[in-house]
């Protein structure tokens, strides 16, 4: 079973979903360590606004704890994430570390962003898409 790399917008995106997590199911599912913390971010931002209710924020919380999503690292992930954002001329990094982990792990990413799609493509990262 191959890994595959998630970034934070698919993650949110199944955890928002009442069956979000079934998108995910059989796959081995890996993010470096930024993820949960995130992810977690986006949805105390969500439950703020009034985009998710208590319980689903709580049940989304659970599952983002779960471990149905790997940590992963890798000795050299700052030293790639940091020239993939060089590469690709953004000031952030955050983007870049999820690319530089399924560089690193040589496995394709998924994600719903365009500008990351673009980016694994010039970098000759594999993208997957989820349905």
């Amino acid at each position: 079973m191959t890994t595959l790399i998630v970034d934070a917008n698919v993650v949110f995106t199944m955890l928002a979903a009442p069956d979000g997590l079934d998108l995910i199911e059989g796959e081995e599912v890996a993010a470096p360590p930024l993820l949960r913390s995130e992810v977690r971010s986006a949805l105390h931002v969500a439950r703020r606004r009034g985009l998710l209710e208590e319980e689903d924020t709580r049940r989304a919380l659970d599952l983002l704890e779960s471990g149905s999503i790997a940590e992963r690292r890798h000795r050299r992930l700052g030293v790639e994430t940091w020239r993939i954002a060089d590469e690709m001329g953004w000031a952030k990094t955050y983007d870049a570390e999820y690319l530089a982990l399924a560089s690193l792990l040589s496995v394709p990413i998924a994600t719903f962003d365009r500008r990351m799609v673009g980016a694994a493509e010039r970098l000759g990262i594999p993208t997957r898409t989820l349905t």
